[in-house]
């Protein structure tokens, strides 16, 4: 076996031959290969005999696939397979070394637990993303409000509420496509939270469905009311990769925060004073605050952690309202400032109703 000087002496001379005939890159397909021939003996004498098996078809797929991997690779944006690299950090190194036990006595939350959180977001996100990027990437305002709401509502509405007002008219289309992305929010958060709580999932599962069909209602009311023969399908700006590191690292420090001051409000106010941090929390980014309650943050019952999310994403259809209405003049998006605004109140009660009916 070669020596680490000389493997370094073996690129270095592979890399003059490529330079020398023109090719600029330092490809390492051939290196690559010759270190995965050395690694074979050693894997077959200390690993199962399946993964030597599956070391070996991979390489020869993936080795068999050189061509079309190159095609894919000069056909992808700057930065997109670094941008897969850091979601494979985020999953398969970054978690499995994190301790699955509390590390303060102020929260039960454990570290495994805030970066589960961020993983299970960041895979939801980041697939949104890669389908309406590439699956569907001109397919109009629905695509980017089904799956913008399934990444974020509010960034969502943002975005469709900048359009409208950029059009310069009432737009229909764009008017249902912001109630509709706030649909996908309710149908996101029963899947995040049942990842993590079955219990409290079932205690949602009925109120989020109802808000869910509620706001599909308003979405289609909107588009009703819309002017005959307006086009649905103008293509919405390209979507922004929402996979960075430093907003994982933010996510996972505001999680923390959240929790702390979660335990802290339910131990000084008790429910109620979760309800009044649920209402607090709905005006910036709910997830958070969700899935902190979907892990057994601040201790509740599920009914009360289920009514406090509801009150958390009524106080955020209450912010998107404000954008819709913020973003284009409310002569052309009053509509679905006031169905959220509908959808919010919809959203107390539920809160309110569920409660009762646990009393």
């Amino acid at each position: 076996m070669r020596s680490a000087p000389g493997s370094n002496g073996y690129y270095a001379h592979h890399l003059a031959e490529s330079r020398a005939a023109g090719n600029t890159d330092a490809e390492l397909m051939v290196p690559s290969c010759n270190l995965s021939a050395f690694l074979l003996g050693p894997v077959v004498i200390l690993a199962p005999i399946w993964v030597s098996i599956g070391f070996t078809v991979i390489a020869v797929l993936l080795l068999g696939a050189r061509e079309q991997l190159h095609d894919l690779a000069q056909h992808l944006p700057e930065g997109e397979m670094a941008t897969a690299g850091k979601f494979l950090i985020l999953t398969g190194i970054v978690l499995p070394l994190l301790p699955n036990h509390p590390v303060s006595s102020l929260t039960t939350i454990t570290p495994f637990q805030v970066w589960l959180a961020v993983v299970a977001v960041s895979t939801l996100s980041y697939g949104s993303y890669l389908v309406q990027r590439y699956a569907w990437p001109s397919q109009g305002v629905w695509v980017a409000a089904i799956l913008g709401g399934l990444y974020s509502s509010t960034a969502t509405t943002v975005m469709l509420a900048r359009r409208a007002g950029e059009a310069g008219r009432a737009s229909g289309v764009l008017q249902a496509a912001i109630v509709l992305a706030t649909a996908l929010m309710y149908l996101r958060l029963a899947m995040v939270i049942a990842v993590f709580n079955l219990p409290l999932a079932r205690a949602l599962a009925v109120p989020l469905a109802a808000l869910c069909m509620l706001a599909l209602l308003a979405a289609l009311l909107c588009r009703w009311l819309s002017p005959e023969g307006e086009a649905a399908t103008t293509s919405p700006p390209p979507p922004h990769n929402p996979l960075e590191l430093t907003v994982a690292l933010l996510f996972a420090v505001t999680f923390v925060v959240v929790s702390l001051v979660t335990n802290w409000a339910a131990g000084e106010f008790g429910d109620r004073g979760v309800l009044w941090l649920a209402a607090v929390a709905g005006v910036s980014d709910i997830d958070p605050f969700v899935l902190n309650l979907a892990q057994g943050g601040g201790g509740l019952r599920a009914v009360d952690a289920a009514a406090a999310i509801l009150v958390a994403t009524s106080s955020n259809n209450l912010l998107k309202a404000g954008y819709s209405l913020g973003f284009a003049r409310w002569r052309m998006n009053y509509a679905p400032a006031g169905a959220l605004v509908v959808l919010a109140i919809a959203g107390i009660l539920t809160a309110f109703i569920t409660i009762a009916l646990a009393a």
